[in-house]
């Protein structure tokens, strides 16, 4: 017979509460929140800008007993073609800064984040499109490569191009380079 250990090994499974609002994660669960990227607050400011309402910061999911926090969530009313009809768009934003000296793995980064977020998406608020907020400096850079482009194109990766200076939304781009 094996004598138990003293202390719980950092292995113990313990029971967690599954939040449904950002304000409801225990105060032992704050630890766990993710950092604002350095650019989290320019993108934000160039959202309200642009006439979109910020929902939620961060944008929290509980999918398949996993924990994910999507940096922005925001809407806006549009109007449809006719004047009578409005409907509102949802969006995510996933904000990323590409300032690790390797741009490759900062892509690597992104991309999981970003389609692990979208699988989430997809089955429990469908009608939210997520975005993948880079700076006008990275996408000038690195995003216009041959490889970047075809990786975009290929896995419909949505692009929210910001100045971080200006604080302003330069272009938003869906698959096959068409803009919004």
């Amino acid at each position: 017979m094996h004598p138990l250990p003293l202390h719980p090994t950092p292995y113990t499974l313990h029971p967690t509460p599954q939040p449904t609002t950002k304000e409801s994660l225990p105060n032992n669960q704050q630890q766990f929140m993710p950092t604002k990227d350095i650019f989290h607050n320019a993108v934000k400011n160039a959202l309200i800008k642009d006439g979109w309402t910020i929902t939620d910061d961060p944008l929290y999911l509980d999918y398949g007993g996993i924990d994910m926090y999507v940096d922005l969530g925001a809407e806006k009313i549009i109007a449809a073609e006719k004047l009578s009809e409005k409907g509102t768009e949802k969006i995510a934003v996933e904000i990323k800064s590409f300032v690790h000296p390797s741009m490759t793995y900062e892509f690597h980064t992104a991309l999981g984040h970003y389609l692990n977020y979208r699988l989430a998406l997809d089955d429990i608020q469908p009608e939210r499109k997520l975005y993948l907020a880079i700076s006008e400096e990275t996408y000038e850079t690195f995003f216009i490569l041959p490889f970047t482009q075809n990786f975009v194109n290929k896995n419909q990766i949505y692009l929210l191009i910001y100045d971080s200076n200006q604080e302003v939304i330069k272009q938003w781009k869906n698959c096959q380079n068409t803009e919004n």
